[in-house]
């Protein structure tokens, strides 16, 4: 990575941390080659246009931890067959379809930054560096300015601060609820509105210049 910011924060013990804001900075301005590339890729993806999002990609795209990857296994994901799912997942596979394509959208659309060996990455939250003693999967990043930390769960309530561009720890995240459960890295809690949590295991993407010196996208991928 090009750079890399240490969140010291000691979550799982007595002591908090201040608290640090990560505010976005695209970096892809620095390249008007990789803007088009972005730009031309955005467009495809928003008309759905499988082959042109396929012809876009590494040979060697990697999609998944232990999947093959591949231009195969990207169409496999842009198209996901009904018949290629196990009974039980069949019914939703057109919302499962759908939402693929929104996450590589949203992905694509966030602000990004180029790393030590040139490969543009989004989102720029990826750069930073959570503790060891850290569960990732524990960790999300709140994407918006000013985003409301509420002291209930329902909108309405007192608001308990104003939260910017930060690490916050859900513990449990519940999957039907509106408004999760966060813990700052200096010990505060309440709750924040879910549209303004990503978290840090969530989908990152990078672009890559190959050796002929055209960009490609070579990672989509969630996970640790």
């Amino acid at each position: 990575m090009r750079y890399a910011v240490l969140l010291v924060a000691l979550l799982c013990g007595p002591a908090f941390a201040d608290r640090q804001t990560f505010p976005p900075v695209d970096e892809a301005a620095d390249d008007t080659s990789l803007v088009a590339f972005r730009d031309t890729l955005l467009a495809q993806v928003a008309a759905r246009d499988i082959e042109a999002v396929v012809a876009s990609a590494c040979p060697d795209i990697y999609l998944s931890h232990g999947g093959e990857g591949g231009p195969a296994e990207l169409r496999a994901n842009l198209i996901l067959d009904p018949e290629t799912l196990s009974e039980e997942y069949r019914d939703d596979a057109d919302a499962t379809r759908e939402q693929y394509w929104t996450d590589l959208e949203n992905t694509l659309s966030q602000p990004g930054y180029f790393d030590e060996e040139g490969e543009f990455w989004m989102p720029h939250q990826w750069q930073i560096t959570l503790p060891a003693s850290l569960d990732p999967s524990l960790a999300y990043f709140v994407t918006g300015q000013d985003v409301s930390l509420r002291q209930q769960p329902i909108r309405g309530a007192p608001i308990l601060g104003l939260i910017s561009h930060e690490v916050v720890i859900i513990r449990t995240f519940q999957d039907a609820a509106e408004y999760q459960r966060v813990l700052l890295t200096d010990g505060t809690q309440g709750y924040m509105h879910r549209d303004f949590l990503w978290p840090m295991t969530g989908h990152r993407a990078a672009i890559v210049k190959s050796d002929a010196g055209n960009w490609q996208l070579c990672t989509f991928v969630s996970g640790d």
